[in-house]
């Protein structure tokens, strides 16, 4: 090839057009006869080089949405490299509401919208466009199809799934500690500038929780948060497009967050001392009192077992836990006497069965308290010094001989006067003499 075959082919392809746009995607509709536009460029071989040219001219096909005009929006012009602008030519529109929604001028190729487009609604349309010779009625340009996309404007603000949201979270959690996630959607094009773009934020509920902005999620922002001072929270969270700046539309949603129980706190008697009172003729495994220690937890956390630890009575009485009410039922181990012994102390402690290793440092999770029984006398019979007595006596011994005696006592504290009587088949054979 000479340099002046190569500079003449270079010059022939700087000087040809090239036609693109970033905004239309089209393809070609197969038809049997197209047309083609062809150079001539010679060969070193002495062949011709036929170059296809497009013959459709096109503009950037885009739409706004939500348009406020009074007039219909312009889309953009079909144009054909065969119109010489003497009317020769008539350009056809046919697909996606063509004819309703998109019209053409049939003259000028010029495209418009009859009313406004949502593009939440349908975000593209797919159109096809011919132009013919309108004495022919035959067709200059092959038939095209282009897409005319819907831009997005920011007409929807972002919107929760719910309301109201209810979420928990342990009490004394650490600060950072995750509650729960909000996510809110929108329903503008999230690829086309920041209209989608949300960022969260917190109306309500600062000091105690905060919300991380890009993700939604709801944090503990305060330590050592006790249910026993305050169990529920409401939280309001805010969700704004535009990357949250100003002019960004807004929706909100409601958390409300519950703080769970944990073992924080031990259980306590309500006194130091506490006085009870038994009669000594209670049998063993007599119910005679209870005890109850009070814990700010509920549920596990705040059940406890009772125990007896020290004092004078451990083995007289014992102490066993009441599962529903969390009571010690103190009840009688051996028989009480009165004579014997009048008061018992019971050192008792109550302890927390399921204790978290994590609040260790809050306890010790037990408490004790001094029970002190009180033995109430009971009036009992006299006692005779023997089981059975026997007097030998002679059969003609004088009346109102003394042929022996015999002895009761009262083991009450208090004696009372004894009357003695006579019951056996010797009534009238021998007398009593009470007091002697």
């Amino acid at each position: 090839m000479t340099i002046y075959q190569f500079l003449l082919l270079f010059l022939l392809w700087v000087c040809l057009p090239h036609f693109c746009s970033p905004e239309i995607m089209f393809r070609r509709t197969p038809v049997p006869q197209q047309r083609i536009l062809s150079s001539r460029v010679p060969r070193s071989d002495g062949k011709i080089l036929h170059r296809q040219k497009r013959g459709w001219m096109w503009n950037q096909f885009f739409l706004l949405e939500e348009y406020t005009g009074s007039d219909y929006q312009y889309v953009g012009k079909l144009h054909s490299d065969q119109d010489k602008g003497d009317g020769s030519l008539k350009y056809i529109l046919s697909g996606d509401g063509a004819g309703t929604l998109f019209i053409i001028d049939e003259k000028t190729g010029d495209i418009h919208a009859t009313r406004r487009i949502d593009r939440e609604e349908k975000a593209f349309y797919t159109l096809r466009a011919q132009a013919i010779n309108r004495r022919t009625l035959r067709p200059v340009e092959p038939e095209s199809e282009f897409v005319i996309k819907i831009h997005d404007i920011n007409d929807n603000e972002p919107t929760f799934p719910e309301e109201i949201y209810t979420a928990s979270v342990p009490e004394m959690s650490v600060v950072g500690t995750s509650v729960v996630q909000v996510t809110a959607t929108d329903a503008d094009d999230p690829s086309y500038g920041n209209s989608a773009r949300v960022i969260y934020s917190i109306l309500q509920g600062q000091p105690y929780f905060s919300v991380e902005p890009e993700t939604g999620i709801i944090r503990t922002a305060l330590p050592n948060m006790n249910r026993e001072n305050r169990e529920q929270y409401q939280v309001v969270i805010q969700a704004k497009d535009m990357g949250g700046q100003m002019g960004g539309l807004s929706g909100t949603t409601t958390v409300n967050i519950t703080l769970t129980d944990v073992n924080d706190n031990p259980p306590r008697f309500p006194q130091n001392t506490i006085h009870l009172r038994v009669l000594e003729s209670s049998p063993v495994g007599t119910a005679i009192g209870s005890v109850k220690a009070t814990d700010a937890d509920t549920g596990k956390n705040a059940e406890v077992e009772y125990r007896i630890i020290d004092g004078d009575g451990t083995d007289m009485f014992d102490i066993v836990t009441e599962k529903d009410t969390q009571e010690g039922i103190i009840t009688v181990k051996k028989p009480l006497d009165f004579e014997s012994r009048r008061l018992y102390t019971l050192k008792v402690e109550a302890e927390n069965t399921h204790v978290d290793p994590r609040f260790y440092y809050l306890g010790p999770f037990k408490d004790t308290t001094i029970v002190k029984i009180s033995i109430d006398d009971v009036d009992e019979p006299p006692v005779f010094s023997r089981s059975s007595y026997l007097f030998e006596v002679h059969e003609d011994i004088e009346v109102g001989t003394i042929i022996g005696t015999v002895m009761a006592r009262d083991p009450d504290s208090i004696s009372s006067p004894i009357r003695q009587s006579q019951r056996d088949n010797t009534r009238g054979c021998f007398c009593e003499n009470f007091g002697c």
